[in-house]
């Protein structure tokens, strides 16, 4: 997450430099320091018009007219965290402090929701029950499953956000009614949100037939279950700058056979591994897809993405393996499930 310049003065200086500091920084709000640099308060241009309408002149020393009561966060919140405040309290900017209280930053509601928007659409894959996590999924649809008090399906919306994404299309089926409540036309998220209304499943890419027509761009496609923070710049990058049709996201998985394995040849050994790790590159559940590539999804039948991808290789188009790196786990199995929970507690 970026953490911008904050706008700073100091106790004694007048509130036209306070007003010369907000036209300076657009950032809608000053710290004001004591002599060692910890923030005494805060300064906003409604701070200043109510200082003035009250009889105080730009001479006038800011000391009188701060918020001394001010809310902030400090270095290691989260941007979850962050976006709930300001969406409780209404702000668009909160300062970040450290333990002396000195300043580190501040977060703006503009950079926290993220940059210049991206056109590509992206599709969610939000429809599937959970069988393997009842009786969690007897009323929630697993992409709504809580880690750390935010839905899985949340976290992944807003890290999409964060990347400048602003059309999304979830996908649903399975008490889709609890999604679309949660999240509603996704203004309260940054971005627009739709829905690809399943009356049957259809798998991990049928949902595709759903869409409207128009799309310009690669479209990027993600199971609703996953804890992930890959670079969705890079991926998106990857695929056009590699001419693919398709790319899958990909990531390592490492088995460690609990055992010494002995190779023989007829009755003698020849070597022996004591406890020797394997690894494959997996499926991540993360693609992109030329747009024209929805055409060949048939329509009200399930329909897997591996499908697609077969039919691409089949075709001898181009298929590229994006390396996802970053941490990456699949919800869908208790064992995992808890695993994110441990890991987002840590």
């Amino acid at each position: 997450m970026g953490i911008l310049a904050a706008a700073r003065l100091q106790l004694g200086q007048s509130l036209r430099h306070a007003l010369q500091s907000l036209d300076a920084s657009s950032l809608g709000i000053v710290l004001v320091e004591d002599v060692t640099g910890v923030v005494a308060g805060t300064l906003t241009d409604g701070d200043i018009r109510r200082a003035i309408l009250k009889g105080a002149t730009l001479d006038a020393p800011v000391d009188d007219h701060l918020q001394r009561q001010f809310l902030s966060v400090g270095p290691d919140a989260s941007r979850a965290e962050v976006l709930d405040l300001m969406h409780s309290r209404w702000f668009s900017q909160i300062p970040i402090l450290d333990a002396a209280r000195r300043v580190v930053g501040i977060h703006t509601l503009h950079e926290i929701l993220g940059g210049a928007p991206r056109p590509n659409w992206v599709v969610v894959m939000a429809g599937g029950r959970g069988e393997r996590l009842r009786p969690l999924t007897d009323a929630l649809p697993k992409p709504m499953i809580p880690v750390a008090g935010r839905p899985i399906l949340e976290r992944i919306v807003m890290h999409l956000v964060r990347y400048g994404i602003r059309r999304i299309f979830l996908a649903v089926n399975y008490r889709a009614d609890v999604i679309e409540q949660h999240f509603g036309d996704g203004s309260s998220f940054g971005c627009g949100i739709e829905y690809l209304r399943e009356d049957v499943p259809l798998g991990t890419g049928g949902a595709l037939s759903l869409l409207p027509s128009g799309a310009g761009h690669p479209l990027l496609v993600l199971n609703g279950d996953l804890l992930t923070q890959f670079d969705v710049d890079a991926l998106l990058d990857f695929h056009v700058r590699g001419g693919f049709r398709a790319t899958i996201g990909v990531h390592e998985y490492a088995h460690t056979i609990p055992f010494g394995v002995i190779q023989c040849d007829g009755d003698r050994v020849v070597e022996i591994r004591e406890k020797p790790t394997q690894s494959w590159q997996t499926n991540s559940g993360i693609y992109v897809l030329d747009p024209d590539l929805v055409l060949r999804i048939p329509g009200g039948v399930p329909y897997a993405m591996p499908a697609l991808i077969e039919d691409c290789l089949a075709r001898t188009e181009a298929v590229g393996a994006f390396a996802v790196d970053e941490d990456w786990i699949d919800i869908g199995r208790p064992a995992e499930l808890e695993r994110a929970r441990g890991k987002d507690r840590q």
